[in-house]
């Protein structure tokens, strides 16, 4: 008996030291465990409290900016939709009953959305882009089974106006063009976003600084202002529409620019596409050409090889040339234009060379410098570079290097062939003999005086004195000519080309024709350049169809700007 108690109280011992081992564990864990509650609660309780106010905050509703023209006419801005949702785990009626009450509201076939609702998905997708007050009938309906989903829906109500510069934006996608893509940053920022909290339910946590008025008030970036006028902008679209319609063109751009400090009033890019519906445009409608496409700009780039000769010493406003109407250089043969007629100019000033484009005249001036110098100044203007207008898919154009040129290329270039531009890398270079030499970074957004100081470069490129001189030879030989663009009351210092297209390698008997100028010539005000690419009925040269539209978009943009005629201006 004796050693069996003895057995049994040695027992009770080991099963009393067990437990006190395991009472010692279970407060070691609750004390561990109210010290981690402190810390929560007591030393750690802003970073928990904001941890949790974060999970419940939501931020106010972001419209995006409106684009307003100069005058502030409205180009794009934002409507609020809405897409409608069914949730079918919350269905309290049928997908018949359902559709029956939803049909008429959505506009939507009963039988059609009967069979969407009866589908096995958790959400199902009703209709998109729905408006506000067909979305206030389906709130008004308390049905716990749908849902409204709030979005912004970007329209342009001038419809095709400006579409290349404003682009288009897909809220859906985030995917933009235009300037809705470059000033992207601006629309989307506002200057004091309103954020506030929602219960899981989505019912609105209402505090003491709360503002019941902010939490349902959609918030908007910030407004952006073009350079571009509507009213000039119209007649450039209707201008090129037309011409290219009569011509029977593949496309054409007319680019309206105010040298002085880069703004672009008008710019017309054909073919358009309406930016409310962009989804149904073709990839040639949608790209801006002007700015990705390069083309060889034929005579209107004698303009630029007279300046820099002119530039470079090698001649002066006053030189001759022996123009012999063709000429042989590396076993080609160079010919003017209208060599048939005129086999042989004899001695002819700039004046002449201008007004009847001499090929030879060029190629000659051009092969007075040597190819750095010729190189280097075309450099200047910008040939072969980016303008970094303020508009996304612009490419370089294409300049060989100098060390690469042989003879004939390097005469051939004195005329505008061998060298490619983008139509608005032309209207830069060009604008800057407009400007008494200062090469102005064009652009489509007006800027404020801060942000135009990082954005809008001034650069001269060449001596004033140079600058004149070509603008009074323009000027001159406008003049004294036939030309549509011979304005009254206005002196126009404008060249023309006619370039043939080379495709694979080979010349076509595709051309490109143009025109670019600039008005009042005594002291500009206006810059245009007209472009039309492979016009196939009439006759096909700068100066009979590109020429009158410039004539009508100079005449109205005179008008709507009420330039002042410059009469008393001296040749």
């Amino acid at each position: 008996m004796g050693s069996e108690y003895k057995t049994d109280k040695d027992k009770f011992k080991e099963f009393d030291k067990k437990l006190i081992f395991w009472q010692i564990i279970c407060i070691l864990i609750c004390f561990v465990l109210v010290i981690y509650l402190f810390l929560i609660m007591v030393v750690d309780i802003k970073k928990y409290r904001n941890q949790a106010k974060r999970q419940r905050t939501v931020k106010g509703f972001v419209m995006r900016g409106t684009i307003v023209d100069r005058n502030g006419i409205k180009l794009a801005s934002d409507k609020t939709s809405f897409d409608v949702y069914a949730h079918q785990e919350y269905y309290d009626h049928t997908p018949n009953e359902l559709a029956g009450i939803l049909a008429p509201i959505l506009n939507l076939n009963k039988n059609k959305l009967a069979k969407e609702l009866a589908k096995d998905q958790k959400i199902i997708v009703l209709k998109k882009d729905v408006p506000r007050l067909t979305a206030q009938r389906i709130r008004q309906l308390q049905l716990r089974e749908i849902s409204l989903g709030k979005k912004n829906e970007r329209v342009y109500p001038q419809g095709t106006m400006a579409a290349h510069i404003l682009g288009y934006y897909n809220s859906d996608a985030d995917v933009a063009a235009g300037v809705e893509l470059t000033a992207k940053k601006d629309l989307e920022e506002v200057e004091q976003n309103v954020n506030f909290e929602r219960t899981p339910d989505g019912d609105i946590i209402y505090e003491v600084n709360t503002d019941p008025a902010a939490t349902t008030a959609p918030l908007r970036g910030k407004s952006i202002m073009l350079t571009i006028d509507s009213a000039i902008q119209h007649v450039c679209e209707v201008e090129l529409n037309k011409v290219v319609r009569e011509k029977r063109a593949l496309r054409g751009t007319v680019i309206v620019m105010n040298p002085r400090n880069g703004e672009i009033l008008g710019y017309a890019v054909n073919p358009t596409y309406n930016p409310n519906n962009y989804k149904k445009a073709t990839l040639t409608q949608l790209t801006n050409w002007t700015l990705s496409d390069v083309f060889e700009p034929g005579s209107t780039f004698k303009v630029l090889t007279i300046a820099s000769a002119i530039e470079n010493g090698r001649i002066t406003e006053n030189s001759k040339i022996l123009d012999t109407g063709k000429l042989d250089i590396d076993k080609w043969t160079i010919k003017n234009y209208d060599y048939a007629a005129h086999p042989h100019p004899g001695i002819i000033d700039l004046y002449y060379l201008f007004e009847h484009s001499s090929n030879v005249g060029s190629a000659k001036v051009a092969l007075m410098m040597t190819k750095q110098e010729h190189y280097n100044v075309l450099k200047r203007f910008g040939i072969g570079e980016k303008t970094g207008i303020d508009l996304p898919g612009e490419s370089r154009g294409l300049i060989p290097d100098y060390k690469e040129w042989h003879k004939s290329t390097h005469a051939s270039i004195g005329y505008g062939y061998s060298v490619s531009v983008t139509a608005i890398q032309m209207a830069s270079a060009i604008s800057a003999i407009a400007n008494n030499g200062v090469k102005v970074t064009p652009h489509v957004i007006k800027y404020s005086p801060e942000q135009a100081d990082e954005k809008i470069k001034y650069n001269q490129v060449m001596q004033p004195e140079t600058a004149q001189s070509v603008t009074k030879l323009l000027a001159g030989s406008i003049g004294r000519s036939k030309s549509p663009v011979n304005l009254d009351g206005y002196q126009v210092a404008a060249k023309t080309g006619t370039a043939r297209k080379s495709e694979n390698g080979s010349y076509t008997n595709k051309l490109v024709t143009s025109i670019i100028g600039y008005f009042p010539a005594s002291n500009p005000q206006v810059l245009i350049y007209v472009v039309i690419d492979s016009p196939s009925k009439g006759e096909l040269w700068g100066s009979t169809v590109a020429a009158p539209v410039f004539r009508e978009v100079a005449l109205q943009t005179a008008r709507i700007m009420n330039i002042a005629p410059d009469k008393q201006f001296k040749k």
